[in-house]
């Protein structure tokens, strides 16, 4: 079964052919305002990128992320790749998963030949060999704290179990990233493009214990990443002062859209400051109305209850948004 994801603005136009454009896509919970990429001198584009800028790439994470070494950070072309590449690491092992979540990990998992369970509660984590934590959850926001996952860890580490937690949204709820203190069999996964915008970039990152790290880099190989994403990202991730300002405006932008969706929503709204989650017994209904006029959101094959939007780009975007979801409250 083909796994759905956001940002696939050729099914939105194949479901609703005769929708305006351009479309707004809020289906991704990519961050909509991009981080400033400065101008790149064309040898990036001409010559292999050199070890030495794939390693102050990765010391930028470090810094970023607060990992205690640089060797503990793996760069790759993008988090996907690094979610299916992990469990090419172990032998046969019983996978829990905490979900429902974000479906290529039990896919990465159980293409590996794994045998994988995904479970609703923390509490029945520490059953299997691997345990896998998406935190903060994509979608519905779900944040184990620190402590929970340190002892989690301990629990598995007897047994050689690993403990891995999927950070994609943490630079924006980042209290309880388990980067700053990894145990030693625990593997922290941290998304790039999603907060500073620049998804096409492709970078992710492994913080990892230096013997997978070590394991990690042979099966990535040599210029995994590319020169221009090189550069980009490292300037990006030491910029903390874009950082900061940019979580207090996507946080108000959060609020503003909380505060739109609250009138079709059944529940309190839940998910991250990058999209939120709505749940209604009319969540069909909207997504035909979206959808008709040209708005693109996340559906989800598990609940045909949940939608998840991520925020809108500008101002008239936020008016298309506002002018649907009231039309829609008031049919």
């Amino acid at each position: 079964m083909r796994i759905w994801h956001g940002g696939d603005l050729d099914e939105a136009r194949r479901l609703f052919p005769q929708a305006p454009e351009p479309w707004i896509d809020l289906s991704t919970g990519i961050n909509p305002i991009a981080y400033p990429v400065p101008l790149l001198p064309a040898s990036l584009f001409e010559r292999l990128p050199s070890p030495a800028d794939h390693r102050d790439l990765e010391a930028a994470a470090r810094e970023a992320y607060g990992a205690n070494d640089a060797a503990m950070v793996v760069a790759a072309p993008g988090t996907q790749v690094l979610i299916s590449l992990i469990p090419h690491l172990r032998s046969r092992s019983r996978v829990a998963i905490l979900g429902p979540t974000y479906a290529e990990h039990a896919y990465a998992w159980r293409n590996a030949g794994h045998d994988v369970d995904e479970v609703p509660s923390p509490d029945r984590l520490d059953s299997a060999n691997v345990a896998v934590v998406v935190n903060p959850n994509n979608p519905d926001g779900r944040l184990l704290d620190r402590e929970t996952l340190l002892r989690l860890a301990e629990h598995l580490r007897p047994q050689g179990g690993w403990l891995v937690v999927d950070e994609a949204f943490a630079d924006f709820d980042a209290g309880e990233s388990l980067a700053p203190v990894l145990p030693a069999n625990a593997v922290v996964l941290r998304s790039f493009g999603k907060t500073y915008g620049l998804a096409g970039l492709r970078i992710g990152f492994a913080v990892a214990p230096e013997p997978i790290a070590a394991r990690l880099r042979s099966a990535l190989g040599p210029w995994a990443v590319s020169g221009p994403a090189l550069e980009a990202g490292r300037k990006a991730l030491r910029d903390r002062e874009w950082l900061e300002a940019t979580r207090a405006d996507r946080t108000v932008d959060a609020r503003r859209l909380d505060a739109l969706l609250s009138s079709v929503s059944d529940a309190t709204l839940r998910g991250t400051i990058l999209y939120r989650l709505l749940e209604s017994s009319s969540a069909g209904r909207l997504f035909r109305a979206l959808g008709e006029h040209g708005i693109w959101v996340r559906r989800f094959q598990y609940s045909p209850h949940l939608l998840r939007f991520g925020l809108p780009r500008d101002e008239a975007e936020w008016r298309r948004l506002e002018a649907v979801l009231t039309r829609f409250s008031l049919s």
